[in-house]
């Protein structure tokens, strides 16, 4: 039997949403093990005074809970 925490992040890009999704993603790869499941929860974007666009995705990520953390 298994128990998984969900967490939710936001992953941002000059690029794309799909990028800020992955940025999300290796992002917390780095520090949590056993990732499961990323699930894209909300997109948005931001424009700045220049009409550049910030690309934002919110993911919820899954992963193994392993105790005492």
């Amino acid at each position: 039997m298994s128990v998984y925490r969900v967490t939710e992040l936001v992953g941002t890009s000059t690029q794309s949403w799909e990028d800020a999704a992955t940025t999300a993603v290796k992002t917390a790869q780095q520090t949590l093990r056993d990732l499961r499941v990323a699930e894209v929860v909300e997109q948005d974007l931001t424009v700045d005074g220049d009409g550049g666009v910030i690309f934002r995705t919110k993911v919820r990520l899954s992963f193994k809970y392993e105790g005492n953390q």
